[in-house]
């Protein structure tokens, strides 16, 4: 039987507040890696508090990348974080720390971690090549009706494709509604011609984190009880202030609404937090079952053995550094 080849790049999932970022951490500093973010809102430089991003003082103890550096302002999405990912591999194959010029060691992965499915699954399988899709197209979509209506729309028109998609989905069923007007296929075929992604899945490591349900909703109410106290009304109140479209996908960040609610004098502290812990749990609960349905391959594991078990795989497999990735 050949030997596996050796480990060129990490990927941690799992809900929130399950403990990814401090074992990418963990992991970083016993393996000298760099923490690379894999969480859709971690990305935006006006959600530190809310998106859980790492503090500095963690960033002080590896680095780090893609963490803050996109405005509230743009609609940043799974193709453009790809864009990002190749330039992080880019740096490290140059031997420099993503982000600035300064030198790393030979040998160090990228440890992807977080909890946007989408930009996980995108790491290995890559994105459909969908070409751009006209404004007129995207208007006429966007201000068709609400999700039901579209999903009837796009049962009529592609029944294939609205098989595959949740009715309460308005954001994937209006993809799906534009692409098929813009291009005469369904996205369907779109998908099955999908670009390859940067990483190699037989030379990455992919651990998901299976938390105790109990002990994460404790996590997660104890998590956002910290928020509060280190400033995050002041944060959704400063976002608020900006007047940014709510359809961005910034302001549909988990918290941002009903804290800002809050800070506007409309709700009480303690409704927006039980708002939030609400919509946190249920956002859990689907990040738990896209990783069981959609991660095939993956290896489970609790979040206090998942240390161990990494560091015993880069053991046994060694590590390479990644090749250089296609820009």
């Amino acid at each position: 039987m050949a030997a596996e080849p050796p480990i060129r790049a990490v990927l941690i999932a799992g809900p929130t507040a399950s403990g990814k970022s401090a074992l990418a951490l963990a992991l970083a500093e016993r393996c000298g890696g760099v923490v690379a973010n894999a969480d859709a809102s971690q990305v935006y430089a006006d959600l530190r508090v809310l998106s859980a991003r790492p503090s500095e003082a963690d960033e002080a103890r590896a680095p780090h990348a893609l963490y803050g550096h996109v405005d509230a302002a743009e609609a940043y999405a799974v193709g453009r974080y790809l864009d990002d990912v190749h330039r992080v591999i880019n740096r490290l194959s140059a031997g420099f720390e993503p982000g600035s010029q300064q030198a790393v060691e030979p040998g160090r992965v990228p440890i992807f971690v977080g909890g946007t499915g989408l930009y996980l699954e995108a790491l290995t399988a890559g994105l459909a090549a969908v070409p751009a899709i006209p404004d007129e197209v995207r208007v006429r979509w966007r201000s068709f009706g609400p999700a039901a209506e579209l999903h009837a729309e796009l049962a009529r028109r592609d029944p294939e494709m609205a098989a595959r998609l949740r009715p309460t989905d308005p954001q994937r069923l209006i993809r799906a509604l534009e692409v098929l007007e813009a291009t005469g296929r369904s996205l369907a075929r779109w998908q099955e011609e999908a670009t390859r992604g940067p990483l190699d899945p037989a030379e990455t490591l992919r651990i998901a984190l299976a938390p105790d349900r109990a002990i994460l909703r404790e996590r997660i109410a104890a998590r956002l009880d910290g928020m509060a106290r280190d400033g995050a009304v002041e944060e959704a109140a400063k976002l608020d202030a900006r007047s940014l479209d709510p359809a961005l996908p910034a302001m549909k960040a988990l918290g941002v609404r009903p804290l800002a609610a809050h800070a506007r004098g409309e709700i009480s502290l303690d409704e927006a937090l039980e708002r939030t812990r609400l919509d946190t749990g249920r956002y859990a609960k689907r990040q738990s079952t896209w990783f069981r349905n959609r991660m095939p391959g993956w290896l489970q594991a609790a979040p206090d053995e998942a240390l161990e078990l990494a560091i015993r795989e880069i053991g046994r497999r060694g590590t390479a550094p990644p090749p250089l990735s296609r820009t």
